[in-house]
């Protein structure tokens, strides 16, 4: 069986497997989530955006489209390489670790889909904030889109197969040591595969903590998609805004 050698996160998301399992991602639903955000934020023509935890690059691409100058950044050089084919003038992609500030600055930073809260050592989630506040210019906004913990611990299914393109994947999920884990074990071409997610099971108390501590601002949250009130019992998002 192929078990993951370096970290779960560099060697999970380097698969195309990773792809074929979450293929059925609602994209219109994320679409809408940034048109309501970019517009919340109200952000200048051409602003220059940094879509952080890119994967292939699909949101980044749309946001392009919207007429920003954007940069997407992802710690997979496989997922780097398929985005690159989309590269325009305006549009740039690069392999990057969150943990590293950018040189350059920009007017919004995104990081959405649950991207954040993968290393095993919790010191670098705050030096990953830390460095998002870092690359922000003068002006600039962050987003940070977390799942809201209370809802997802509360709703977290056991045990679960799903058949994505003929390959057969058992999940199973678990809460433990403040973290939720997802084990995705599947067999392609007789092949053996067994991988662990393991994200933080952070907070809103969490973010402010690591927040007070890093000098960041938190200016605003929500809990959906919408841009509605945060409930923590309610919602299905944790969004929050911070300069």
């Amino acid at each position: 069986m192929q078990e993951t050698q370096k970290t779960w996160f560099a060697n999970w998301f380097d698969t195309p497997f990773y792809h074929i399992l979450y293929k059925d991602r609602d994209y219109n639903e994320a679409q809408l989530f940034i048109d309501n955000i970019t517009e919340y934020l109200n952000l200048p023509e051409n602003a220059k955006v940094l879509d952080l935890a890119c994967g292939r690059g699909r949101h980044s691409i749309y946001l392009n489209k919207l007429g920003y100058e954007v940069t997407g950044a992802d710690l997979s050089k496989n997922s780097i390489a398929f985005a690159k084919e989309f590269e325009n003038e305006s549009l740039k992609f690069e392999v990057k670790d969150m943990r590293e500030p950018f040189e350059q600055k920009f007017d919004a930073i995104f990081n959405l889909f649950t991207s954040f809260g993968y290393f095993p050592n919790d010191n670098d989630n705050k030096i990953a904030l830390k460095a998002i506040h870092d690359s922000l210019n003068e002006y600039g906004f962050a987003v940070l889109d977390f799942m809201n913990v209370h809802k997802v611990l509360a709703n977290l299914v056991p045990e679960e197969t799903k058949v994505v393109d003929g390959i057969t994947f058992e999940i199973k999920r678990w809460f433990a040591d403040n973290h939720i884990y997802k084990n995705i074990q599947f067999t392609h071409e007789n092949e053996s595969y067994d991988f662990t997610e393991k994200v933080k099971a952070l907070t809103l108390e969490d973010f402010e903590e690591m927040m007070n501590e890093a000098g960041i601002y938190l200016l605003e949250t929500f809990g959906d998609y919408k841009l509605q009130k945060y409930y923590k019992q309610e919602s299905d998002r944790l969004i929050m805004i911070f300069k």
